[in-house]
């Protein structure tokens, strides 16, 4: 199956999470992916999600590409999973660098370093560094008060439309890439003198 895409950035949990549904998820996500042919970047930690979703797409034979920064690589490395790893400095150039040679991003169910990735790359679509979408698949519900803020924030003024719908929720991770491929940019043009790197 011939995809739009050839890179989806990954971003998800150190965690399993309690529910084996969300584990369930991080490996459909897999699956999806390796069918229809589509390389991953992501944050190269072998724990949680991370690593469920890292190696069921190496083990798909679907090339993996891990940035982390040095300081993380003993905490978060337990096994050689991928087959190209980037150290890089610190966790801003780590995100910068996954997101540069992706050309989505998709948002598994994860923690406080989770939102943060998420919310930064949305600021960055919203500033027009990219025109790139944000897969939320939204397991169990998961992000159910995130997406609630987001929309008063939209009735309240403080977000744009087209920010806002540069997010694309929906349940499961098989709607999810599918509903990616069906995403029109809302940005007429991407910034030519913003870049992902902060000066």
């Amino acid at each position: 199956m011939v995809s739009k895409f050839k890179r989806i950035y990954v971003f998800c949990g150190s965690s399993q999470g309690k529910k084996s549904s969300y584990q369930d998820a991080a490996i459909e996500l897999g699956k999806e992916l390796i069918s229809r042919n589509i390389d991953l970047v992501y944050g190269e930690g072998s724990l949680g999600l991370m690593g469920l979703v890292s190696q069921e797409i190496n083990d798909g034979g679907r090339h993996v590409i891990g940035v982390i920064p040095k300081t993380l690589m003993p905490r978060e490395l337990t096994s050689e999973i991928v087959r190209e790893v980037t150290a890089v400095v610190d966790m801003h150039q780590r995100k910068a660098e996954m997101a540069r040679h992706s050309d989505a991003f998709i948002t598994l169910p994860g923690g406080y370093g989770t939102l943060e990735e998420l919310l930064e790359v949305i600021t960055w679509a919203q500033i027009s560094i990219h025109n790139k979408t944000v897969g939320l698949p939204n397991v169990n519900g998961c992000y159910n008060s995130l997406l609630s803020f987001i929309d008063k924030a939209l009735e309240e003024g403080f977000i744009n439309l087209n920010a806002r719908q540069v997010i694309v929720s929906v349940p499961t991770t098989i709607e999810l890439v599918e509903k990616l491929k069906e995403y029109v940019s809302c940005h007429e043009r991407v910034a030519s003198k913003l870049n992902w790197e902060m000066e």
